[in-house]
């Protein structure tokens, strides 16, 4: 159906362009080398760890997958699972730990355990107990900790011997791993942490008996038994989670708070700076508390309490200590995400702070937004004022290790991000796209919404009326108009085929602040579909080129919600809709994201009733296609077929499209192209 040079099929087969760009950076303490993730050629679909010297920009090859793999790459259901929950579409090494000093880095592929000498550039498996995940080097560089079967494993490096830190005899309970809702909600990814001086762990025990079982079918392959999960959606049973210190000796402390009250670990830290840190939640996420840990006795005390009306904001790379022991986090004061560092906020109004990204004692490195939420950059900030470090219009990221600073920078003006380091730039495999996006950012109506307008390449502004297309997420946690070219590289090939392309950042919006993200609560289907139509309406009448009597909406996920959403609650608006992975009834999400933004649904069924799609169903009067991944774990496919039983009794037609085999992310690449293709093709049938 497509060709080997089209844009859909070259953006399936590069992952969206990320295949070949550098990743995962780390720049050691002392500044002498950076460590970086790239495929190992630029004909190669597998990471490697790379290694370059500051000094010289010599990039060197530490660790090749192709030689150090004589099999194909098998990964266990779990690390599979692990992978799903942090939408890593990657191969060959796609993490790895380094020791305090960044002497030697430590990485799983395909579920074996190697070491990397980072001076003598020397690699060696490990001998492991069962299929490794998520490997980490203790600060000393003595020894490496792992996840394998539900247990959690120390390795002696000089002894070789290996012990096993936590295990239950229960099959439900894990040690070291993060549960489900951590790592799909939480951004928590991980389930221990080393004592600075690799005595000792502090463990999550994750029992995951009490929570609902849900099961995934293969209709596709009617032999294939159907996939058993653990899924706590809103207002059921989540995995219950414990921590311990668990010392190398065999030592064990279990830690106590009220995990009752404060059911949630959102993040945890430990550090020279003081004992360690827990940051817990209560269930309704209104209240949250900063823990110091008592190692010895395993009791705990608070350092810091967090309340909001809505809801407590988990925020980036924090709470941490500085190195001479004063707790910094990210506080709402004012309408903005402070910087506070001890009892001394370090950020001026109207900065919002996005994530804590390095701690000294003199300084702070923070990624945030001023007065353009479409830009983010990186700042340093003391107790004297804030210092911006970079300098071009774009969305930035850094990593700091002693003097040196790796910057990651994306921009309107480049495709991909460009990735320099003390004057060298690190080179990058990705491909180049086959189309340049023409977009123009915009601020309209009365909320100032940020948007984005894209034409059909070579569109003459008043030759023709245009039918309209909104790609939207429009949704918590995920910002679409931003100052990055390949953020419109699939929206540019959407108006080449003939639409003005739409994109809009609504209220629940990351960058704008605590008050913008927090307007959506109890809302969603309100808040977010109104500033829809707002920015359509405002361009519109900014723009003739749009044609409001053919206007449709396509989204994947929040915004496969929005496009159903749109078409049944407003058909005066929009003529057609693409729901992908759609959630339809918000029951059927999970606990920690639908309770946050819509509360506890044997409180507020009235909000669940209201913000779901089904009762809708009798509205529909639009042409509506719904894509749904039959192995999404995520969304699951229950949404989409739910939905369509709904219309179906209604006598409403509708197309849907199950895809087999696919999970929440891209699918395969025919599929991917073909699914582009498909759309484009359903919308022009529908709009003409």
């Amino acid at each position: 159906m497509g060709n080997e040079t089209s844009f859909p099929r070259q953006h399936a087969r590069t992952q969206r362009f990320t295949l070949g760009a550098p990743r995962t950076f780390t720049v050691a303490p002392d500044g002498s080398h950076v460590l970086f993730l790239r495929v190992a050629s630029a004909t190669s679909r597998a990471n490697g760890l790379w290694a370059l010297d500051p000094a010289t920009g010599t990039e060197a090859l530490v660790a090749d997958p192709a030689v150090l793999l004589t099999d194909p790459e098998d990964l266990s259901p779990q690390e599979r699972a692990r992978r799903e929950r942090s939408r890593e579409s990657g191969a060959g090494i796609v993490g790895y730990a380094v020791d305090s000093a960044a002497r030697q880095a430590v990485f799983a592929l395909s579920g074996r355990l190697f070491l990397a000498d980072l001076a003598t550039r020397d690699v060696r498996e490990l001998p492991a107990a069962g299929s490794v995940i998520d490997p980490r080097l203790d600060p000393t560089g003595a020894r490496v900790a792992y996840a394998a079967d539900g247990d959690l494993h120390v390795l002696d490096l000089a002894s070789g011997a290996d012990v096993v830190l936590g295990h239950d005899d229960d099959p439900e309970v894990t040690w070291g791993l993060a549960e489900f809702i951590a790592a799909e909600e939480m951004s928590r990814f991980r389930g221990y942490w080393f004592a600075p001086d690799g005595t000792a762990v502090l463990a999550a025990r994750v029992d995951n008996s009490p929570v609902p079982r849900w099961h995934i079918a293969d209709p596709a392959n009617p032999a294939t038994p159907a996939a058993e999960i653990a899924y706590p959606a809103a207002g059921t049973a989540n995995a219950v989670v414990s921590l311990s210190v668990l010392g190398v000796d065999g030592a064990k402390v279990d830690v106590e708070w009220d995990r009752d009250a404060y059911p949630y670990l959102a993040s945890a830290h430990w550090s020279a700076g003081g004992p360690p840190l827990l940051l817990v939640q209560t269930r309704d996420q209104r209240t949250a508390l900063v823990l110091t840990v008592d190692t010895a006795t395993g009791a705990t005390e608070v350092a810091h309490t967090d309340t909001d009306p809505r809801w407590v904001e988990i925020m980036p790379g924090v709470p941490v200590w500085t190195p001479d022991g004063r707790l910094v986090r990210i506080a709402v004061r004012d309408g903005a995400n402070r910087l506070v560092v001890g009892d001394d906020e370090w950020t001026p109004d109207g900065f919002q702070v996005r994530a804590v990204l390095d701690v000294r004692d003199s300084d702070v490195l923070v990624s945030a937004s001023e007065d353009d939420p479409t830009q983010t950059h990186v700042y340093r900030v003391t107790a004297e004022g804030v210092e911006r470090l970079s300098t071009v219009d774009g969305v930035h990221h850094a990593v700091r290790g002693g003097e040196v600073l790796l910057l990651a920078s994306t921009s309107l003006d480049w495709f991909g991000a460009k990735v320099t380091v003390a004057g060298h730039e690190i080179g990058s495999f990705a491909e180049t796209p086959v189309l340049t996006p023409e977009v123009e950012l915009l601020t309209v109506g009365e909320r100032d919404l940020r948007v984005a307008l894209l034409f059909p390449t070579g569109h003459v502004p008043g030759s023709a009326k245009l039918p309209v297309l909104l790609d939207p997420y429009g949704g918590p946690h995920a910002q679409r108009v931003v100052s990055a070219r390949n953020a419109y590289l699939a929206p540019q090939w959407l108006a080449d085929q003939g639409f003005a392309v739409l994109v809009a950042d609504g209220r629940g919006t990351p960058g704008r602040g605590p008050v913008w993200e927090r307007e959506i609560a109890f809302d969603f289907a309100g808040s977010t579909l109104e500033d829809q139509v707002d920015a359509l309406h405002a361009v519109a009448a900014r723009n003739g080129d749009l044609d409001l009597s053919r206007v449709a909406i396509r989204g994947w996920s929040y915004g496969g919600y929005l496009s159903a959403l749109a078409v049944l609650r407003r058909p005066d608006v929009f003529h057609a809709g693409i729901a992908g992975a759609p959630v339809t009834d918000w029951a059927l999400y999970d606990t920690h994201y639908t309770e946050r933004y819509l509360g506890h649904p044997d409180e507020r069924p009235e909000v669940y009733e209201t913000n779901s799609l089904l009762a809708d169903a009798a509205k529909l009067e639009r042409p509506l296609m719904i894509i749904h991944g039959l192995a999404d774990d995520n969304v699951v496919a229950a949404h989409t077929l739910r939905l369509s039983s709904a219309l179906l009794a209604a006598g409403r037609a509708h197309t849907v499209l199950p895809l087999s085999g696919v999970t929440h992310m891209t699918p395969q690449e025919q599929v991917a192209e073909n699914l582009l293709l498909l759309q484009v093709d359903f919308l022009k049938k529908s709009l003409a």
